[in-house]
């Protein structure tokens, strides 16, 4: 009788175990930090439509708003991978933080930008006049940018350290002759403090782009989830396409926007499929932007000592993913 019984329990778990493949009992929780960024947006919405569990992981969107927050959380193992702007990766790996970005996510597309007077023209008049803005992560990293490309350093501009918003309102008030800042504040500032948007980042592709990067031990254990984690992102990113209002309902619950506020706030960015993503990775032997940013990230943050010591660009990125 008793080995009747486990003989036909054996066959019911053979069953089981055909029917259900090895993740559906094994699999643990991957936790991936960001802020609620618009930009990061279609990755909550592959888990409210459920990508994630037909391809099999357990993927949860955690906000953690600040970035050194992050990067606590996944050098303490709380957290799998996180997303932040690919100059802030940098920080994070040449801090001992090790991290490999897999995918390139969004780039600010006329999002970020310079607000200032009428009298200021171009870049180089910016020269010697007081400019508030975030003396950090990707503002800094920006804005050292344009400068560079119109032959400036940051020591020309009086830069105020300022939150974006708090240096918007500091333009409208007229405590300075231009801000640094992004939307909604940008627009904002423009118009209420009376004056122009004089460069926005439709003008720079590629300098300000979001990327998702993991554990590099994670990955190594987990390549498939983390194929199936790039793969649920174009998914979502096709699903937006075909369904912008669904999409934009579930997407606008993430950013604390109402769906019409998120369609007028999604038009400041530029999502990236797999064809930007080829584009933007390249490869070790025909690099991409992505590695050219790195290096200007790291030349910066060098400057600046906001690190420690620089890394070789091959060591946090990993373009294996990318179909």
């Amino acid at each position: 009788m008793k080995k009747g019984w486990l003989k036909k329990w054996s066959a019911v778990l053979v069953f089981i175990g055909m029917m259900f493949p090895a993740w559906a009992w094994s699999a643990e929780k991957i936790l991936i930090a960001m802020s609620n960024w618009i930009g990061y947006a279609p990755l909550y919405l592959a888990q409210e439509k459920g990508f994630y569990k037909a391809k099999g992981i357990d993927v949860e969107v955690k906000i953690i708003e600040k970035v050194a927050d992050r990067r606590a959380a996944l050098a303490a193992g709380h957290i799998q991978g996180m997303c932040t702007t690919a100059d802030a990766h940098v920080i994070t790996a040449a801090n001992d933080i090790p991290i490999k970005m897999v995918l390139a996510l969004d780039e600010s597309y006329g999002g970020d930008g310079i607000v200032a007077v009428d009298s200021i023209k171009t870049v180089q008049d910016l020269k010697g006049k007081n400019v508030a803005g975030h003396k950090g992560g990707a503002t800094l990293f920006w804005i050292n940018y344009v400068l560079t490309q119109n032959n400036m350093k940051l020591s020309d501009i009086n830069m105020i350290d300022m939150t974006a918003g708090d240096a918007a309102s500091a333009f409208v008030a007229g405590k300075v002759d231009a801000a640094i800042t992004w939307e909604p504040h940008l627009s904002r500032a423009a118009r209420e403090g009376k004056g122009h948007i004089l460069l926005d980042s439709k003008k720079t592709p590629g300098v300000i782009v979001d990327a998702l990067a993991f554990r590099p031990d994670f990955i190594e254990k987990n390549k498939d989830a983390v194929k199936k984690i790039v793969e649920a992102w174009f998914e979502a990113l096709e699903y937006h396409k075909k369904n912008p209002e669904d999409a934009n309902a579930i997407m606008a619950k993430f950013t604390k926007d109402t769906p019409e506020l998120y369609k007028q706030h999604i038009e400041g960015v530029r999502f990236y499929g797999p064809q930007e993503n080829k584009a933007y990775f390249g490869t070790p032997d025909k690099p991409g932007e992505l590695y050219r940013v790195v290096e200007r990230a790291l030349d910066l943050w060098m400057e600046t000592k906001q690190i420690p010591k620089r890394v070789d660009p091959k060591s946090i990125i990993d373009g294996s993913f990318i179909p």
